[in-house]
């Protein structure tokens, strides 16, 4: 079972020509893609092929050397990743750091947007509505926890958590924001078998209630389960885009992998 269908032409997020130097190198090298609406895209690459290069970029954690990072059409390349998150574009890390000392809860919550009581002078001119704000946050948060069957450690300190469980809550909290995009780094990577299932179940549901999603992935299985459309880089270019079964049997693709043409 893959994403649903996404219409040709209905790009939430969009690459033009980006390039990306490091010093004398480009990682990135004239790359364009479109993030279609409704759609689960998958960009993979071998290693050094500039694929996690190519991501950041689109989340916001670098800027292009030169070509144009696009949000529904408007201009977002110079945009860091928290404006980003406010035109709904969440995004996952491939090694998740939560705040080890918070409470799992604790940390959903920091995903939270727009309370008034960030705004210090509201809390005491705005009282009630600061406090129905944190009531509703929190019942939102404890949601997601359940979600995601991280409810029973809602309490416990986010130092506790296995490495697939703080995937888990990465993806809690970005959740929190109600992004119409969700970038997702590597969610497979350190993850056991059993979770890596309910992990794609899980990415297939939230597909389904209209979240577009664009997947860095090593694991070509997930690739295949999870995507309609996948987009392959090669040495900081576009090497191949189509579906999972035509990028799998292109001799291009193949080559690029193994070192040799099948």
């Amino acid at each position: 079972m893959t994403g649903t269908a996404a219409h040709p032409t209905d790009a939430l997020l969009a690459a033009k020509e980006v390039v990306m130097h490091f010093g004398g190198m480009r990682a990135v090298d004239g790359m364009s893609l479109e993030l279609r609406r409704g759609e689960i895209l998958g960009l993979i690459g071998p290693n050094g092929a500039g694929k996690t290069t190519m991501f950041n970029l689109i989340a916001g954690s670098l800027r292009p050397s030169a070509g144009q990072i696009l949000a529904g059409g408007a201009d977002i390349t110079r945009e860091a990743p928290e404006r980003r998150i406010g035109r709904g574009i969440g995004r996952t890390f491939q090694i998740p750091r939560p705040f080890a000392e918070m409470t799992v809860l604790e940390n959903v919550l920091t995903g939270a947007q727009h309370q008034t009581g960030e705004n210090m002078l509201a809390n005491f001119l705005q009282p009630g509505r600061v406090s129905r704000e944190e009531h509703a946050a929190v019942d939102k948060a404890q949601g997601l926890l359940d979600f995601l069957t991280l409810s029973h450690l809602a309490n416990e300190p986010a130092r506790v958590l296995s490495g697939g469980q703080r995937k888990l809550l990465e993806l809690a909290r970005v959740l929190m924001a109600d992004p119409k995009v969700i970038l997702l780094d590597e969610p497979a990577a350190g993850v056991n078998p059993a979770l890596l299932e309910f992990i794609i179940a899980r990415i297939l549901d939230l597909n389904a209630r209209g979240t577009t999603i664009l997947l860095i992935e090593h694991n070509m299985d997930m690739v295949a389960r999870l995507c309609g459309r996948i987009i392959v880089m090669a040495q900081g270019k576009l090497l191949r885009e189509g579906k999972p079964d035509e990028v799998a049997r292109d001799p291009a693709v193949i080559e690029a992998y193994l070192g040799v043409a099948a």
